[in-house]
């Protein structure tokens, strides 16, 4: 920045320079505008700024009877000039200035426009790194880049793409826009593949366009995005069409640029199409109103034809009004314009400097203050600034372009991201930026598809995948060398040849093993080397766990896995007692309790109407264990009377009727199945003992053991193959192996003294490992769920894995017996059976003794004690129910009835021959 200084203390010292026309009037109000004029976006300003001022000044009144007048000065193309430019207006006590066109030159002038206190006001140069806190009097009067780039990274975004390739000119504006678009992109997990730089417009060559576009065309991502000015742009274009890049499976994105070509450029507007068909662009929105319906409907005259209109055109006649109005409330505040010296240039004296013109603008921080309050409804909608000095509500137009023209597709805005409805009927309803809120239109592709495409495919360079392959030395029916050669088979390579095979492109791969080839290698290393891109996969027998997950993607996992625990088992020989062993202790001694309650609860129900529940204490005692116990065989011979007691009896019966049924079929399985027995049980009486554990060298089981079990290193033990893992075993040196269920399924096919302990206690897979965010991980996932559904998968396995295993056998005599837990509803029935009936029992009980003997249910008159009373019932309800006296009465009530029954038919009969004789005497 100190070299721009020098730079423009040397223009100073070279004398005074004019701008070509004569010193504005005294009582005009001065606006500099600073453009390249030969440039679409400078005519269209130019055109609009004048006719801006016009409309100023048409109305005398508006300034207080001054007049606004804007001076322009031509840059051409070079920021140099754009300085002078700039010099020469703060000579001329110029309150505001419109522009630089580039950003470049913005950067050096907000320099200046800080120190003498001028605002500078731009429409084109929107380069998200021009802070306000840096320069505060530099004022953005459109969207920031910082906008269209997040529109650029929600298009990519909601198609799918993970990679992009950017195309820019490599000056202030553009490169800062894609280093911009890189961190937007970032966001969403997204990024930058490759930055093809070119010189700055308008010096860019066919040649350097040529050069960056071979190196894009062997390069893997097929999305561009292309950041540039008009000429270089088209010449990107032009380059691409002859090379083959405008065809399918391209993907390209173009910033406003090329919107701003196809709205002013009739000539280009009516034959570019055919040679960029496909493309995506964004043209800054501007909302429809009767007032730009005017202005629209001016342009041909004000323009003469000779150019059309865009959207820059829109914000640079605003940006003549914001400056107008802002001084207009200038003026009504009481202020005047005026200019006072720099006291800092006055100590900078010698040679011809003139020093002297250049003054700071006294009213120059009101006046900035007074266009950051601008609120007005504009050509481009409502014109407001937010507190970070942003406009509200950026949005872009989504276009098109096809054969014939261009159509619209959507609309982007930082409101509600994207959409197919105007931004301006969605700023009433909340914002809603989610993922199936975002919407755009059909797209043709390049090439005229309209099938999205995929976006990427191996790069054209010559080079293969390299695919990372474990060097096992056990447990080669997963992964494999063939005799000493480059050449991998196994279960895992065959998945993957198979895989690969159901892919949409042809994939050029080679295998290269990782590892020593005297032990198994790490895969935590293998997987780092994927992650550090040494690699480009990794396929092998690799278990997808969390570790890894952070720093590869994995694709579907193609075999189930899990940890699970082997140790040494013997044979239990058949005991005498193993009729027990069906029933846990507990579940025997439930069971038993049970065949009491039940048989007093019946007891208690027959006792006081049935016979075979009665008779001396001794007798009633057995027949109460006999009934209860021999429900157990449904030999019972007592019958039962009460309903009560059938009810409890047939919801025992069938509680005995499941309990023995299970018995039978537990006792059988010990008698006839082979039975294993071991000290461990599993991983929990593991991790409780002080023995040594195995584990398969290169598995993620150790690291496992350390960090989630906390099982101390000094007890693990590596082990190198299944004959290492049998030895150990056999001879003490680990009580147990823990290691994955495949592996652990093909050495039980061949060691049958030894048995999985337990259950698997951890759950996960295999897949291959690719990049984080490859496209080529999705794809392979996809194959392989195809060949699950197809059956492929499973006749792969078949072929490397199947093996006969050991006879059938149950690990452990404990784990295999009934217990309390499978059964302990069947007798909560029961037992709630049986107090329904008791409760039931004693109320009909109390309502009988009541009824029976009045006298001893009432309080006695000699204060008779609770005791009596209770023995007095207790006696009732032992007494045996007298059926012969309830019977007796039954009879007189029958006979009772029929006496009734005669004597009302005699009274008729009576009835009815007195009548007849009355009758027969009237008739006589």
């Amino acid at each position: 920045m100190d070299l721009v200084w020098l730079l423009c203390i040397f223009v100073l010292f070279s004398g005074e320079l004019s701008l070509g026309r004569s010193t504005p009037d005294a009582d005009a109000v001065t606006i500099g505008a600073i453009f390249t004029f030969s440039t679409l976006n400078g005519k269209v300003a130019q055109i609009a700024m004048k006719a801006a001022e016009n409309d100023v000044n048409a109305d005398p009144t508006f300034l207080g009877g001054r007049k606004l007048s804007i001076i322009m000065y031509d840059s051409n193309f070079s920021g140099f000039l754009g300085i002078i430019g700039a010099l020469q207006f703060m000579e001329m006590d110029t309150v505001a200035i419109i522009g630089p066109q580039t950003s470049g030159t913005a950067h050096i002038l907000s320099h200046l426009a800080n120190e003498l206190h001028v605002p500078m006001l731009s429409f084109t140069a929107l380069d998200p790194m021009l802070s306000p806190l840096q320069y505060p009097y530099f004022i953005q009067t459109a969207p920031s880049d910082l906008f269209q780039m997040m529109a650029v990274a929600d298009m990519i975004s909601y198609y799918g793409w993970r990679e992009v390739v950017t195309i820019y000119s490599d000056d202030d504006h553009n490169r800062n826009g894609v280093t911009v678009l890189g961190d937007q992109l970032a966001e969403r997990r997204l990024k930058i593949t490759y930055k093809a730089a070119l010189p700055p417009d308008p010096t860019a060559t066919e040649n350097d366009v040529v050069a960056e576009l071979n190196k894009i065309q062997l390069m893997e991502s097929r999305v561009i995005v292309l950041h540039a000015y008009s000429k270089t742009g088209l010449l990107v274009f032009d380059v691409a069409k002859r090379l083959g890049m405008m065809e399918s499976g391209y993907v390209w994105f173009a910033t406003t640029w090329l919107s701003n070509i196809l709205d002013s450029d009739s000539s280009l507007s009516s034959k570019l199409p055919g040679s960029i068909q496909g493309v995506l662009a964004l043209r800054l929105h501007t909302p429809d109103s009767k007032r730009k319906a005017d202005f629209l409907a001016r342009w041909n005259s004000l323009s003469n034809g000779t150019i059309g209109l865009n959207p820059y055109g829109l914000y640079a006649y605003d940006t003549v009004w914001m400056i107008a109005r802002a001084v207009k409330m200038f003026l009504d505040q009481g202020n005047n314009i005026s200019f006072s010296n720099d006291t800092k240039l006055n100590n900078i004296g010698g040679g011809g400097l003139n020093l002297e013109a250049l003054s700071i603008f006294d009213g120059g921080e009101q006046l900035l203050s007074n266009v950051l309050q601008t609120k007005m409804s504009g050509l481009t909608g409502p014109v407001k600034f937010n507190p970070d000095r942003s406009l509200v509500h950026p949005s872009y137009d989504v276009i098109n372009i096809l054969k014939n023209g261009y159509r619209q597709i959507g609309y982007w805005s930082n409101y509600s991201g994207l959409s197919i409805v105007p931004p301006e009927e969605l700023y009433a309803k909340p914002p809603n930026r989610s993922s199936s809120n975002q919407h755009l239109n059909s797209v043709i592709w390049p090439g005229g598809d309209s099938t999205r495409p995929r976006g990427w495919v191996f790069p054209k360079n010559g080079k293969k995948l390299r695919i990372g392959v474990p060097w096992r030395v056990s447990y080669r029916d997963f992964v494999e060398q063939v005799n000493g050669t480059d050449v991998v088979q196994g279960y895992c390579i065959d998945v993957f040849l198979a895989a690969i095979k159901l892919l949409p492109y042809p994939a050029p791969y080679e295998f290269v093993l990782f590892g020593n080839g005297h032990e198994n290698p790490s895969y935590n290393e293998l997987v780092n080397m994927v992650a550090a891109d040494v690699f480009d996969a990794a396929v092998g027998d690799i278990a997808i766990v969390t570790n890894r997950t952070k720093i590869v993607d994995f694709t579907q996992p193609y075999v189930e896995s899990g940890l699970v625990v082997v140790a040494p088992v013997k044979k239990l020989n058949s005991s005498p007692w193993a009729f027990l062993s069906p029933f846990s202790p507990l579940m025997w001694a439930v069971t038993a309790v049970f065949f009491l309650i039940v048989g007093v609860v019946v007891w208690i129900l027959e006792h006081r109407i049935n016979d075979e529940f009665r008779g001396s204490p001794t007798k009633q005692i057995m027949t109460i264990l006999w009934f209860g116990f021999s429900t157990m065989f449904f030999a019972h011979r007592e019958n039962t009377v009460s309903a009560l007691g059938r009810m409890v009896l047939i919801i025992w019966l069938f509680v005995v009727l499941i309990i023995t049924s299970s018995y039978t079929a537990s006792l059988t399985s010990i008698l006839t199945v082979q039975q294993l027995s071991s000290p461990i049980r599993g991983i929990d009486s593991l991790i409780v003992s002080d023995s040594p554990i195995g584990f398969q060298v290169g598995s993620f089981a150790q690291n496992y053991m350390i960090e989630e079990l906390n099982i101390p290193k000094s007890r693990l033990v590596p082990l190198g193959s299944p004959e290492a893992y049998a030895l150990a075993l056999k001879t003490g040196r680990v009580a147990a192996v823990v290691d994955e269920q495949p592996y652990i399924d093909l050495f039980l096919s061949n060691h049958c003294k030894f048995s999985i302990r337990g259950e698997e206690f951890t759950k996960s897979g295999w897949g291959f490992a690719f990049p984080r965010d490859s496209p080529l991980a999705v794809d392979m996932s996809t194959a392989l769920l195809a060949l699950s559904e197809n059956g492929e998968l499973q006749k792969i396995n078949d072929r490397w894995l199947s093996r006969k295993t050991c006879g059938s056998q149950i690990s452990g005599e404990e784990s295999d017996q009934l217990r309390l837990q499978s059964f302990w509803g069947l007798f909560l029935i029961c037992g709630v059976a049986c107090v329904a009936a008791l409760l039931v029992y004693v109320f009909v009980m109390l309502h009988k003794f009541k009824r029976h003997s009045p006298q001893a249910s009432e309080p006695s008159s000699h204060g008779g004690s609770r005791s009596a009373r209770l023995q007095t019932f207790l006696t009732f309800v032992d007494k045996k129910e007298d059926k012969s006296r309830s019977k007796s009465k039954r009879k007189r009530k029958h006979r009772l009835q029929r006496s009734l029954q005669s004597d009302g038919r005699r009274m008729q009969e009576r009835c009815h021959y007195g009548t007849f004789d009355s009758i027969r005497s009237s008739l006589s």
